[in-house]
């Protein structure tokens, strides 16, 4: 297993996100980086769009989308679909996600863009689920509704195109998608640390009861609480930015993450679009831009479910145990769609299985899961 780590990087990937200078033919696109699901970053793909010009500033914004109520999301300290102390064992973990509520652009912009250390919330407007042209509507016409030469080499338009607004707070947890996503910057910088489909195992996929924060403006206070009725969520257990007095315990609680091959990092700034690949695990960072925020419009198109997916069911279903690290032993992760806004869901035991040099082999569940 962890020659495999090593060798997709020597023989595909190399140490770094590659970098194109212009926008790649649909042809290249298609043989260099989606048949080899390896992410790029493409400069100049989006130089003629308005929205370069024309979204950094927050009058425009509010002006454009007086009268557009948005979903805004709610947290204690801007993680969202991550996970938190569980509300009745907070020994263990629980997968938390935002308190959501409409509320008219303007305001909701103000929220985001307000000095967060005099808040007792991160606001982030993050809806997902084709939110761009569900609920911001006015501004089509200031970016692509989709990208031509992906839509050629994918033979499909986008299933879903998504608008993020949010301030250096934000940050998205370790997860995968189940989508080829081109991510565009318009404002600030997004801030990556990838690693491929191979490296599931070093991301401790665990179930986790899954909760929902509920905000009380008259208190100013959240409560967690667990959805009812109660499912589980396969989640990244791994935090990649441990405090210092946490760093040591968190490095050997997750060797195969911290002692395994360097993960790829890239920052992705304005004008630039990343190519993130299917089922790529990513965490994401951020800092704002000139109008105190930080931008960015996202393009799922829908994967394709060939021998590429049945070879990750099949490496993912197996338990590892690395031979330098004896107790750290993998728990399997149930295959299911790991978007953003985390509607998964997964069921059934697994067998038992015996180990062999590290490696056990089980039967592959099948696992239900929902899409954006």
């Amino acid at each position: 297993m962890e020659s495999l780590w090593e060798e997709v990087r020597e023989l595909s990937l190399g140490n770094s996100v590659e970098r194109l200078e212009s926008p790649p033919t649909p042809l290249r696109f298609l043989r260099d980086f989606v048949s080899q699901n390896k992410p790029c970053i493409i400069s100049n793909a989006i130089s003629h769009w308005a929205a370069l010009s024309l979204w950094p500033t927050p009058s425009y914004l509010s002006d454009v989308l007086s009268g557009s109520l948005v979903s805004l999301h709610l947290t204690p300290n801007g993680r969202a679909d991550a996970l938190a102390p569980h509300p009745l064992h907070p020994s263990s973990l629980c997968f938390a996600s935002a308190h959501v509520q409409l509320t008219p652009f303007p305001q909701a912009l103000n929220l985001v863009r307000q000095n967060p250390e005099n808040q007792r919330y991160v606001a982030y407007l993050q809806q997902q689920n084709d939110c761009f042209r569900t609920e911001y509507g006015p501004l089509k016409s200031d970016c692509d509704d989709h990208i031509p030469w992906a839509s050629e080499a994918l033979g499909c338009r986008p299933e879903a195109v998504n608008l993020w607004i949010g301030n250096h707070l934000s940050e998205t947890s370790f997860h995968k998608d189940h989508y080829e996503n081109l991510y565009a910057v318009v404002s600030g910088e997004k801030h990556f640390i990838l690693l491929p489909p191979t490296d599931v195992h070093r991301m401790y996929i665990r179930q986790h009861p899954a909760a929902c924060y509920s905000y009380s403006e008259g208190t100013g206070e959240f409560t967690l609480e667990l959805e009812k009725p109660e499912r589980s969520v396969p989640w990244c257990t791994v935090d990649p930015y441990p405090s210092l007095a946490t760093k040591d315990r968190e490095s050997s609680k997750f060797p195969l993450y911290f002692k395994g091959p360097k993960p790829f990092q890239c920052t992705v700034k304005a004008g630039e679009m990343l190519y993130l690949p299917s089922m790529w695990f990513h965490h994401v960072r951020q800092s704002a831009g000139d109008g105190g925020c930080t931008i960015a419009v996202n393009y799922w198109y829908d994967m394709q479910f060939d021998i590429k997916y049945a070879y990750f069911n099949f490496l993912q279903s197996l338990n590892y145990q690395s031979i330098c690290n004896p107790t750290a032993l993998e728990s399997r992760s149930e295959d299911s769609d790991s978007t953003s806004s985390a509607k998964h869901l997964s069921n059934g035991p697994y067998a038992d299985a015996t180990a062999t040099n590290g490696v056990v082999m089980e039967p592959i569940q099948d696992s239900e899961s929902e899409d954006e």
